[in-house]
């Protein structure tokens, strides 16, 4: 227990209190007390009376309020929540909530939370439990490789969500951030090689596979496509959604013994390196696929 000796406030509750306010975390371990020696009165008043009007001034501009992390967040201001609340003919938050969400999924309880801590606190008290995470060598594969990400991009990430969300509310893709990314690409690229322009991908990889089997049905007229039985599940899966939507069948197997001769397969999709990394030879495959008309 730490004991603050502070003759100038002595009997000012006033400044007491706001010590306390400001320094929650500390005041806990430590007491406030008055000189043993005090002051005269006269000295004692006049020091008080100069604590009135500048002191806590100064004290709040020495103990500043850490609040600066939520305004950096975006999202409505007060006045903008107020005014949208306005709209929707509602006075605050808590009464459009009881008007939108049903009771029966409501919890209708706290929630067990811990006491609110500042910026400084939750980040320390972030990297204590990221420490305590076992650092293991990976080997998930199908398309998914770890990379070193710097602090600065995930702390922007991390603080603007348009990286995470889609740019149309009826696109259920994370395709803002994915996009914005590949343009920081392709400026990166122009910079380095000095070209005017510079490629990028398409989209990713399931979504691309997706667009080019269904260019490969508008080109050909036919319903079925094949799929390599290698390829990486994601890509496969949203290839299926895709087909399923437009009519089309799927047909999931061995690239090598597909049987193409009845010329009904619109386009053939296999992977180079496969989903388990095999490296193969599909000269044979896309000379068969080409003498029947399929694209590939």
């Amino acid at each position: 227990m730490h004991r603050i000796t502070a003759a100038s406030i002595h009997g000012n509750k006033k400044l007491i209190e706001l010590f306390k306010k400001r320094l929650p975390k500390y005041t806990k371990y430590c007491t406030l007390t008055t000189n043993p020696n005090p002051l005269p009165n006269d000295i004692l008043n006049t020091t008080v009376n100069e604590f009135n009007n500048d002191g806590l001034q100064r004290l709040a501009k020495l103990f500043p309020r850490c609040e600066e992390f939520p305004a950096r967040h975006i999202g409505p201001r007060e006045h903008e929540q107020t005014q949208m609340l306005e709209l929707l003919g509602f006075r605050t938050l808590d009464e459009m909530t009881d008007k939108a969400v049903p009771a029966k999924i409501r919890l209708n309880k706290d929630l067990e939370i811990e006491e609110p801590v500042g910026e400084y606190e939750l980040i320390n008290r972030i990297r204590e439990i990221a420490e305590k995470n076992k650092i293991w060598r990976s080997y998930i594969g199908m398309g998914y490789n770890n990379c070193c990400v710097p602090h600065t991009i995930m702390r922007n990430i991390f603080e603007n969500p348009g990286w995470t969300t889609q740019y149309t509310p009826y696109q259920p893709e994370v395709a803002q951030g994915r996009l914005e990314g590949l343009l920081n690409y392709q400026t990166m690229v122009t910079d380095l090689t000095g070209m005017e322009v510079a490629n990028a991908s398409l989209l990713d990889e399931g979504t691309a596979a997706a667009e080019a089997m269904s260019l490969c049905h508008r080109q050909t007229k036919r319903w079925r496509l094949f799929l390599s039985d290698q390829l990486h599940p994601q890509t496969v899966s949203v290839v299926q959604t895709r087909a399923d939507s437009l009519g089309l069948t799927v047909e999931l197997g061995n690239v090598f013994a597909a049987d193409f001769s009845n010329r009904d397969v619109a386009g053939v999709l296999f992977q180079y390196p496969d989903t388990e990394g095999s490296v193969h030879d599909f000269s044979e495959v896309v000379q068969r696929a080409h003498s029947n008309g399929v694209s590939y």
